[in-house]
């Protein structure tokens, strides 16, 4: 077993690194990478992002004392040319991790220029981007500061419609992946940031609505199930949760070894372990061997090494059935959504013909939050993540609206099959 599991390591970066697939930001190559490949580094901190060469990213000493949400530094950033003339605000901000300490995040705010009309204080989307990536280079607010903002629908929509948008780097500052409690933390500090700066030009009871698809919707679900005991002053109005990977324990079975969707499930698997390090304890040298090369990697390359190379975690340690640990067990169920209950209606979609992100999760998602008296309106659609991806985000966007111009909230629970 161990020489498969080394085989299948070697032949991962190999091939990987044959198409030239290097993780972006990274330092230069290491004069003996022989050495460090048969006895790589057993420190979780060697396997974080690794920094971005900007000082605004490092916040100052003290900030740990500051209040949750609040801003530590804030500048006025270029993202291209945008549909919708907006001022984009690059925030770092002032969080909490998955466990309770003080951590920075990053989050990019943008204001259409056009004056609100509608009654009320203009209304917020804090609309999280799926990161699903391991490298800081990957994170929103880097990709909207490249120009890519002009094609990102989820964010043109509601910019559209002269409503603000908040973009979180809901990740976190090491980029933990699939982290439940970091991601909606992050995501409600990042309102908080918007709407209690009044140089920013938000109201602090601003109507806002928390809003993800796949990745997203991790962070999305579980900023509406903190908020009421973690900021509960805000304003939020809804949520929308698509396509949602809301039980991680299930992803094992359909991700894990088999597919393309590989690299993907160990990118979560490294990401979690980044927010809970007591995991790394499993990890043998090829779990490190791997963890080392794959820690700056955005979406695409982690795909794309799943793709080439299938490697189940289990060859990533020496314990054997290792999520039937107690320790394993208990971060995901930490990790699972559902165990707490919105006070917000929610939008809830999914497709029916999912074979990553099994059915079988949002409706468990649906059932829970129902049974716990959140309103939800469930939409099935029949295709599978890309397609939902894309006509489910209507009804959503609708939704949305609805929220926004003051209908009557749902009452209740709702299921329907398109």
């Amino acid at each position: 077993m161990r020489k498969v599991a080394l085989l299948g390591a070697v032949t991962c970066i190999g091939v990987v690194a044959a198409v030239g697939m290097a993780a972006p930001g990274t330092a230069a190559a290491d004069p003996n990478p022989t050495a460090d490949f048969l006895h790589p580094a057993r420190d979780p901190a060697s396997v974080m992002p690794t920094p971005l060469d900007d000082p605004f990213y490092t916040p100052p000493r003290g900030f740990e004392n500051l209040r949750p949400g609040a801003v530590v530094a804030a500048r006025v950033v270029d993202i291209g040319l945008e549909p919708t003339p907006v001022t984009a605000t690059e925030l770092l901000i002032r969080s909490t991790d998955a466990k309770g300490r003080p951590v920075p995040v990053v989050a990019t705010l943008l204001v259409p220029s056009t004056p609100w009309q509608g009654s009320g204080p203009r209304p917020l989307v804090a609309d999280n981007v799926p990161i699903d990536s391991l490298g800081n280079l990957c994170a929103p607010s880097q990709q909207l500061k490249m120009g890519l903002a002009a094609g990102l629908r989820s964010v043109q929509v509601p910019l559209s419609k002269n409503y603000a948008v908040i973009v979180p780097d809901h990740q976190g500052p090491r980029q933990a992946y699939a982290a439940g409690r970091m991601a909606g933390h992050a995501v409600l500090d990042a309102i908080r940031a918007a709407v209690q700066t009044p140089e920013l030009g938000l109201s602090p009871d601003a109507p806002t609505i928390v809003s993800g698809y796949s990745g997203g919707a991790i962070a999305s679900g579980w900023a509406a199930q903190l908020a009421p005991a973690y900021a509960g002053e805000l304003n939020l109005v809804g949520a929308v949760v698509g396509g949602v990977p809301a039980d991680f324990g299930m992803l094992i079975d359909t991700m894990n070894g088999a597919n393309a969707a590989t690299g993907v499930f160990l990118a979560a698997t490294l990401g979690l372990a980044r927010e809970y390090p007591e995991m790394m304890a499993l990890f043998n040298d090829n779990g490190w061997r791997l963890s080392h090369f794959a820690k700056d990697l955005c979406f695409l390359d982690a795909a794309l090494l799943g793709a080439l190379a299938p490697i189940p975690a289990e060859t990533l340690t020496d314990v054997p059935h290792p999520t039937k640990l107690p320790m394993i067990r208990e971060i995901l169920a930490e990790n699972r959504l559902g165990t707490a209950a919105p006070r917000v209606p929610v939008f809830l979609y999914h497709g029916i013909n999912e074979f990553w992100l099994p059915f079988a999760g949002a409706e468990h998602l649906y059932d829970d939050w129902c049974r716990l008296g959140v309103p939800v309106r469930f939409e099935a659609y029949p295709g599978e993540h890309l397609i939902v991806g894309n006509v489910g985000t209507r009804a959503a966007d609708s939704w949305i609206d609805q929220r926004f111009a003051g209908a009557p909230a749902p009452v209740g629970c709702s299921k329907i099959n398109r």
